[in-house]
């Protein structure tokens, strides 16, 4: 039963992200490339700490989720937002300054809890820009993504902090993306 459940998950993920892909080749979205380059490196932390909690086929979605995650982020060096602000770049810095903890930490658990961190630091780049310009992004991409962080929950061979964290504030903050870019908002007059 896990197993089918992590394999949805992971199909949830071809579903979010190719619609996205094809988005960003016909500029119809703009990835921040601050954001998925930190979220690439993220990812690959994440799902070798949850390899090594034993998170078994559950650590899947995550597995397919990051080959994505790493195409994005060489499309957003071509097609991505090019409106970056210095605070984006603060961010980034902030982000990066957060791997040097993880790479001194020999606990997968502690090196989960600094890549989320990294993670959530991350994501405000493009937070900020989905809210000033909503047209960048489609939900499709962050609908789907917490909609498989919810059945990644459920396909977990072990449950702790190192398996658990990452999908729960993931599940938080694609739905907060989501509502940022379908909920209509007064324009600046």
């Amino acid at each position: 039963m896990k197993a089918a459940v992590a394999v949805i998950a992971a199909l949830l993920a071809i579903v979010g992200n190719v619609p996205y892909l094809i988005d960003i080749v016909k500029r119809r979205v703009q990835p921040h490339p601050y954001t998925w380059m930190i979220w690439t490196i993220v990812s690959c932390i994440i799902f070798f700490g949850q390899v090594a909690k034993g998170a078994g086929i559950g650590a899947l979605p995550t597995a397919a989720s990051e080959i994505f995650t790493v195409i994005i982020f060489l499309f957003s060096l071509r097609y991505g937002f090019k409106h970056i602000v210095r605070s984006d770049t603060y961010f980034l810095i902030a982000a990066l300054l957060g791997i040097i903890p993880w790479i001194l930490t020999k606990d997968p658990t502690i090196s989960v809890i600094i890549a989320v961190s990294i993670d959530l630091i991350a994501f405000i780049p493009t937070i900020r820009k989905t809210w000033h310009f909503p047209a960048t992004e489609t939900p499709i991409l962050y609908s789907m993504n917490a909609l498989r962080h919810i059945l990644a929950l459920f396909s977990l061979r072990t449950y702790n902090i190192a398996t658990t964290l990452h999908s729960v504030v993931m599940i938080i903050t694609n739905t907060i993306m989501t509502v940022l870019i379908v909920k209509p908002r007064k324009k600046a007059q």
